[in-house]
């Protein structure tokens, strides 16, 4: 393992010293009104760039997306984004991510390897039988997926699955040229569940520098059914949120942005379990509790472009997420803390980074360099009863220094490289008894190449190697005689990506644009931590789980002025390189060198063809989903067959007059699961919802 970061990173240095870089230019040549795609800019791996000419598999999410889907949950704005599959539940508050088979359900540790970020602000969170990002879609204008290892180099090590980036309304989103605000009125009414959103949004120019945005929420459903007729228990809820943003121009290039974010859900007799339900007749039921979720996130930020200075362009940003969990009041038949008691991340980060930019005859560079320090405080604290073991108390502190060069040669050929350094530290607290602080350093150097033998056709690869410390809950965590390991190691992904890219205007008609993207990967997972299946007398985790995981994600993309179409397709394959082999069996299933990893997503194909009757200011369309017979399932309890391969439709259009006495006026119209299909998808507990009928409404006021 040292050996190949050790090539990996003579790799980076060979490719700095010879200037790696990314290409700045748009997608070359594209004559097209449309944006396919492929060619929206990317922000979020280094310098901006359309997704077609990034040497990394990356998907952009924008708000007419967002709006099409009516998107109720964060888990809907990615359903069609190839690689990413949310697992757990259809729940809110039991919705966490899969990519490239990184994540399962019930995994302490999952949430470490894919990293997210609202607006650049860190947001973890980790908790038995709960999701792990707690948001409302109607707080977001875009989401950046940035899949494979490759992304730890900006965003810090560990990131095996990738990372999501989510983007917070503007002001200026909503204010025309011309105008002092706007007033953004908003109502949504979904059939299944009876739900529904009262959405407001005030944007004002208050002078030539400053502007503003206040945005407020109430989303709600009754109990959703589901396709088979049955009831999903635990998916009613209620949930406020709201967002408050200002943006101060200094100059022309001179940017101040302070934010704060809120979401809060109170509700009284919900499922304990969120990410799976176990009926009331199991022994083992965790039965009702009262709860309440509470998750903020505050930022402030600089940026400088310094247009004049070549060596400048800066960005500084300091941000506070707090999410905290309340539960009383159990139904539970078993006694435990762990029902009474209040839960929490406190994470505290700042990131400080600058990117110079260099040229000469035929080649440009951009050196972005820069620290992350952050400090994230873990909180279990039981009402009543014993501590809580199985969710130690404690801290995390880091610091991480990367650099990356983008070199670009005559817009032909781009590389990349970056390297970085995590120094951390987990202190446990004093409730944990006979804990020590542990320390420890992770690297993860990366190469990465695009070439472009034309404005149409590119092919591009990378090797990038990233390690991931263990978290506070798998170092510290124990429980009866299952002890902590204070000898934990940390674990080492090695990933290879291979690619190619092509696109062209003018096909079948006057201004059409058609965009594809294939990437194959192959990432080997060493030392990997995974609790341990010897149920007494033993560490709670250990270093066992190895395993390589493989695939293809295919993209595609085509606009023109009487249609559009999409295609999303992944294909996912991986196995165990060491065996797990317990002495209780009654507890897990031995796993054996060469099984199917168990968080491996189904096969999956996701196309959207739609019109465009541009006269009308009409926009409509279908997306069909097909998924092949999966090799592995998340467990449910109690037991339930193999899921199989299943399809799904659902239709959808949208009016948005630009003229005339409607002008400002939006309708969306949407039918999902149009067949009612009944199915499970592999990785989560929950049967398919059924049909549901969407209708929204929203009308911005100009002045």
């Amino acid at each position: 393992m040292a050996r190949n970061a050790a090539i990996l990173l003579g790799g980076v240095a060979l490719g700095t010293s010879f200037g790696a870089g990314a290409a700045m230019a748009q997608s070359g040549g594209t004559n097209s009104q449309f944006v396919t795609l492929l060619e929206r800019i990317v922000v979020g791996a280094g310098k901006a760039k359309v997704a077609i000419d990034t040497p990394q598999a990356v998907t952009v999410v924008d708000q007419a997306d967002i709006d099409q889907k009516q998107a109720g949950t964060i888990g809907e704005i990615l359903d069609d984004v190839p690689g990413v599959t949310m697992i757990g539940s259809e729940r809110v508050l039991g919705e966490s991510f899969n990519i490239r088979g990184i994540g399962a359900a019930e995994t302490s540790g999952d949430e470490a390897r894919i990293i997210l970020t609202v607006d650049g602000a860190r947001k973890f969170y980790e908790q038995y039988r709960m999701g792990s990002f707690f948001s409302d879609p109607e707080l977001y204008k875009a989401a950046e997926v940035l899949r494979g290892p490759a992304s730890s180099t900006l965003y810090g090590s560990g990131a095996f699955g990738g990372v999501i980036n989510f983007t917070t309304k503007d002001a200026s989103d909503f204010i025309k040229d011309g105008k002092t605000g706007a007033v953004r009125l908003k109502g949504s009414y979904t059939s299944n569940g009876n739900g529904t959103l009262v959405s407001g949004i005030l944007a004002h120019r208050i002078n030539e520098t400053f502007e503003v945005l206040a945005a407020g929420n109430f989303r709600r459903s009754d109990i959703v059914d589901l396709a088979n007729g049955s009831e999903l228990p635990g998916s009613e809820f209620a949930a406020w949120s709201g967002l408050v943003k200002g943006t101060i121009h200094l100059d022309a290039d001179q940017v101040v942005r302070l934010s704060y974010q809120r979401w809060n859900s109170d509700a009284d007799k919900q499922d304990y379990a969120q990410t799976g339900t176990i009926p009331i007749t199991e022994p083992t039921n965790f039965g009702l509790i009262d709860r309440t979720v509470d998750d903020q996130t505050a930022i402030i930020s600089y940026e400088n472009e310094a247009s004049g200075n070549d060596m400048l362009d800066l960005k500084v940003q300091l941000s506070y997420s707090n999410t905290a969990v309340s539960q009383e009041n159990p139904t539970s038949p078993v006694p435990s803390s762990i029902f009474v008691a209040d839960y929490g991340y406190q994470t505290t980060q700042l990131n400080v980074e600058n990117t110079s930019t260099f040229a000469g005859a035929g080649w440009e560079n951009f050196l972005t360099y820069g620290v992350q320090a952050s400090h994230q405080n873990r909180v279990a604290d039981p009402l009543v009863g014993d501590l809580i073991t199985t969710h130690p108390e404690g801290t995390s502190s880091s610091i991480g220094v990367f650099a990356q060069s983008e070199h670009t040669i005559n817009d032909t050929l781009t590389v990349i490289a970056g390297a970085r350094a995590d120094f951390s530290t987990l202190t446990p607290s004093e409730t944990v008894v006979g804990a020590s602080p542990s320390e420890d350093v992770a690297t993860s150097p990366k190469l990465a190449a695009l070439y472009k033998f034309n404005e149409n056709f590119s092919v591009f690869g990378s090797a990038a190697h990233t390690e991931r410390m263990p978290t506070l809950d798998e170092m510290f965590q124990y429980q009866g005689t299952r002890t902590m390991n204070p000898n934990l190691k940390k674990e080492y992904s090695d990933n290879f990506e291979l690619g190619l890219a092509t696109q062209a205007d003018d096909i079948f008609t006057g201004g059409d644009s058609v965009a594809f993207k294939a990437t194959a990967f192959h990432n080997t997972i060493t030392d990997g931590i995974a609790s341990n299946p010897i149920q007494a007398n033993a560490p709670y985790f250990i270093n066992i789980a190895g395993m390589r995981i493989w695939g293809l994600e295919l993209e595609g993309s085509y606009d023109s002025d009487v249609m559009f179409a999409r295609l999303a397709y992944t294909f996912t394959r991986g196995v165990y390189t060491e065996d797990m082999i317990s002495s209780n069996p009654t507890r897990v299933p031995h796993i054996y060198a060469g099984d199917d990893v168990q968080s491996i997503p189904q096969d999956k194909l996701v196309l959207t063809v739609g019109g465009r009757a541009q006269d009308l200011d009409l926009e409509y369309g279908t997306r069909l989903t097909l998924a092949a017979n999966p090799l592995t399932a998340a467990t449910t309890v109690p037991p339930t067959p193999m899921p199989e391969g299943w399809a799904t439709v659902d239709v959808f259009a949208t009016w948005k007059p630009q003229s005339g006495q409607f002008e400002g006026l939006e309708a969306t119209f949407g039918i999902d699961n149009l067949f009612n299909a009944d199915y499970r998808e592999n990785l989560s507990m929950d049967r398919s919802k059924g049909r549901t009928f969407k209708l929204t409404l929203a009308k911005q006021f100009d002045y």
